[in-house]
């Protein structure tokens, strides 16, 4: 089977047919969904998602967008978000310097405090990293007992090299299929127990759905272009990034989607 480790599938967009969508995920092999709260508010919807969904886990965390939110209070949320058993990671959290939108200061300050949170609850934490490669590896030093998944990965060798060095994950999203994706070097200088793959869902729709609604279904395609850049069987490729999913998340991923 096949997990897709990294996927909003909380968001409205998904509001109109979401069994359906898992249904679907389910007849092309994909086992397992990861629900992303990037807010305490979708942690939560994730949650109860994960509750009713045993091929479904959940995380809980603040996004960089939303690190202006960042407070005492906030952080006894996500702490007690992250005492559920299907809460199987911290995130999505991070340092986002393309958008701005809110202070980098701030930014910091919340990443800082919740890999902090990550390592008191003994969980991983999904990274979101955009145009801060430096402070990201920064922090992460900062943080050595924190196992880190870096998402949708987009960003330069060093931060990459950093990051495999302390022993974090590497995911790949549907971006790894477009035309001006020139990255395969990096894709091969991951090792392959430290790869995982995701769909970003409802974004980054991979080839050849672009424009359209993503949705878990369509892990199967960026597995193939993993399996094609790194020289290996599909099914080879499903086998160990589910084994590395079950090792990072914990083995409530290989738990099949059954969808009522």
């Amino acid at each position: 089977m096949l997990v897709d480790t990294h996927c909003h599938l909380t968001d409205a967009a998904f509001d109109a047919d979401r069994d359906a969508v898992l249904s679907r995920a389910r007849e092309a092999g994909v086992g397992h969904v990861i629900a992303i709260g990037e807010t305490p508010e979708s942690a939560q919807r994730a949650a109860v998602l994960a509750h009713a969904r045993p091929g479904v886990s959940a995380t809980a965390g603040l996004h960089p967008h939303e690190a202006r939110r960042w407070s005492s209070e906030l952080e006894r949320t996500l702490a007690r978000c992250l005492d559920d058993a299907a809460m199987v990671a911290l995130g999505e959290v991070g340092l986002d310097y393309h958008y701005d939108h809110s202070p980098r200061p701030a930014q910091r300050q919340a990443f800082e405090a919740q890999l902090a949170l990550a390592a008191r609850a003994g969980k991983p934490a999904v990274i979101h990293a955009r145009e801060a490669d430096d402070d990201v590896a920064a922090v992460l030093r900062n943080h050595p007992a924190v196992v880190a998944v870096l998402h949708s990965f987009s960003s330069g060798g060093a931060l990459l090299r950093s990051a495999t060095a302390l022993g974090h994950y590497v995911s790949w999203s549907g971006m790894i299929t477009f035309k001006r994706w020139g990255s395969d070097d990096l894709i091969r200088a991951v090792p392959t127990d430290r790869l995982l793959i995701e769909t970003d869902a409802p974004y980054l729709a991979p080839a050849p759905h672009r424009g359209k609604r993503n949705e878990p279904a369509f892990v199967t395609r960026v597995a193939s272009r993993l399996a094609e850049v790194l020289g290996l069987s599909a099914a080879a490729v499903a086998a160990l990034t589910t084994e590395n999913a079950a090792r990072v998340f914990g083995p409530r991923v290989l738990v099949s989607q059954e969808v009522a």
